[in-house]
């Protein structure tokens, strides 16, 4: 198992930037697949972005791309989430996941942080 935490989430206003941090422990971090969700009030959890164990594949919802990009550094077991040009929509809970698999499916994951929000002002 490895236990993961989200940080730098926050308050933003519309077009702005933030970069989300997910720092990892436990198991072998860089053996692993890393994704980003995003769960706002009555809505399912989506899928934001993945990359591989290598850092060589990453992967977008349509919604967030060419504004969001996903990065990690395996060497200091962390996943980052660059989010520019940021919309009201945006706003969310933001969640790092681990898995075997870059997929868009959460139930793919196995391993979750406890969250962190995402606010964007209009």
């Amino acid at each position: 198992q490895v236990q993961l935490v989200e940080s730098g989430g926050g308050l933003v206003q519309a077009g702005g930037s933030l970069r989300l941090s997910c720092a990892a422990s436990g198991r072998t971090f860089s053996s692993y697949a890393m994704g980003w969700f995003r769960q706002a009030p009555g809505k399912e959890r989506e899928f934001v972005a993945s990359i591989r164990w290598s850092g060589g594949n990453s992967y977008y919802a349509d919604s967030v791309k060419g504004r969001f990009s996903i990065s990690r550094d395996n060497a200091k077991n962390t996943v980052y989430l660059q989010m520019n040009s940021l919309k009201p929509e945006d706003s969310a809970v933001y969640y790092c996941a681990s898995g075997p698999w870059p997929t868009s499916q959460p139930t793919h994951y196995n391993d979750w942080g406890q969250g962190i929000q995402v606010t964007v002002s209009s």
